[in-house]
């Protein structure tokens, strides 16, 4: 870049300035790392100038360097976001690193760039759920002043949250109430976003897609909210913890050849699936499994999630069924798996299904949508697919162990599982336990 454009001036860059400026810079090339490997996740917030996955001194010294032609220019490397790299930018990564930044630039999870003022004080919901529980892992459930009514009607799994005012249904938003009640951001998902920024932008609400429930985008975008609310250390904790668990299954699952890799077919409602291109596709992946209608498109919006001709699933013949139920009596607020147990039957018994291995084989498998669907919890489900999927490899993983870690260190919640809730039918014994269902 061209430093005479600097907001500074031509003063501000005596030749012993330059001089000694360039002095550091080539001490600093000693330690600084490269740009992020094309397999790492680049932190998507304008100050991440070295493009790695969090902002440190690493970006201070980075940009530095851009602006003594030293290095090329990154995309993130404008901490200010205002067109030029200058040393405003030095000033902005600091604050950024100690947590005193008075606004934000960033890239939310429909791939916007959005500004938004620190510090955020009044914040409201209207995602997934996981973007809640994630609020409340980042210890921040007191900035909310309201909620989507999915959140709202739980009010087991989320006893303060669901004592908010609520902001409408995902498909019937109340933009009124949520202008009225004047937050510094509102959080959206990734779906419908287009409309959500319509709507509230003339309002001067920004809004910030952050969807809590991929677990290609996961660790990203936790940080991510973690910067936003300066709450990073708590982000961090979680990942810790995330990350152990799902690598702790991707770490063996990744050795198996295809032949050790059972053929899966998993259902939402009826011959409702998935393909390739969904978070439910790469958690079946991750456990080791094949899902037999990866390639297979649905029509219009949901192209995605594609309805099969039940023939055609007979005919593939699938090894496991793993059915994700919505509408039986399951999750925080029940304790009968009655309803789970008749949703599983009800599969084993359609028409032709006798004679699929995974029904001669007992391997038909139910769980809740409260562990999957929009839900941060999806590495709970992803600890009952490689269990199910491949019970001899992961012999010692509990997934209600797992469950029951974060609900009770990363949720704050005093929820016993080994006496409330349905998750999975039929259960897993794990060291004389049930995981999915109450031990008694």
């Amino acid at each position: 870049m061209n430093t005479e454009k600097s907001s500074l001036g031509k003063p501000f860059l005596s030749k012993r300035f330059v001089g000694i400026a360039i002095v550091l810079s080539l001490l600093f090339l000693v330690v600084l790392p490269a740009i992020a490997a094309e397999d790492d996740f680049v932190l998507g917030i304008y100050g991440n100038a070295n493009e790695d996955n969090t902002i440190d001194m690493r970006d201070l010294t980075y940009v530095k360097l851009i602006f003594f032609d030293e290095k090329p220019e990154t995309k993130l490397a404008d901490a200010k976001y205002d067109g030029e790299i200058n040393p405003l930018d030095f000033v902005q990564i600091k604050l950024i690193i100690v947590g005193k930044e008075t606004e934000l630039t960033l890239v939310d999870s429909a791939d916007r760039i959005v500004t938004v003022e620190e510090p955020i004080k009044r914040v409201v919901l209207f995602a997934a759920t996981g973007s809640a529980e994630a609020i409340r892992v980042l210890n921040v459930q007191d900035r909310v002043v309201g909620v989507p009514e999915h959140v709202k009607e739980a009010e087991i799994f989320f006893p303060y949250l669901s004592t908010l005012p609520s902001v409408g249904k995902w498909n019937a938003p109340d933009y009124e109430e949520m202008i009225e009640l004047n937050p510094d951001i509102v959080i959206v998902g990734s779906f419908r976003c287009t409309e959500n920024v319509e709507k509230l932008t003339p309002a001067g609400i920004p809004v910030v897609a952050l969807d809590c429930y991929n677990q290609e985008t996961m660790t990203e975008e936790m940080l991510k909210a973690g910067y936003i609310f300066d709450t990073v250390e708590e982000a961090e904790e979680f990942i810790e913890f995330y990350e152990g668990c799902v690598d702790s299954i991707a770490d063996k699952t990744e050795k198996l050849s295809e032949v050790d890799k059972p053929r899966v077919y998993y259902e939402y409602s009826d011959f409702l699936t998935v393909n390739e291109n969904t978070a439910d596709h790469l958690l079946i992946v991750t456990a080791g499994g094949i899902n037999i209608a990866a390639e297979k498109l649905g029509s219009g919006t949901y192209s995605n999630y594609p309805i099969l001709d039940p023939e055609w699933v007979i005919v593939e013949n699938p090894d496991i069924i793993a059915k994700v139920d919505s509408k039986a009596a399951q999750g925080y607020e029940v304790d009968d798996p009655t309803e789970m147990k008749a949703v599983r039957e009800s599969v084993m018994n359609r028409s032709g299904f006798d004679h699929i291995r995974a029904v001669e084989n007992e391997q038909v498998y139910v769980v809740s949508t409260e562990l999957t669907h929009g839900h941060l919890t999806h590495f709970v489900h992803l600890a009952y697919l490689a269990k199910w999927f491949h019970p001899e490899l992961f012999e010692d993983l509990d997934p209600e162990a797992i469950h029951q870690e974060y609900l009770t260190d990363f949720q704050g919640l005093d929820y016993d599982l080994d006496e409330h809730g349905v998750f999975a039918y039929p259960p897993i014994e794990c060291g004389g336990d049930l995981a999915g269902i109450p031990d008694n």
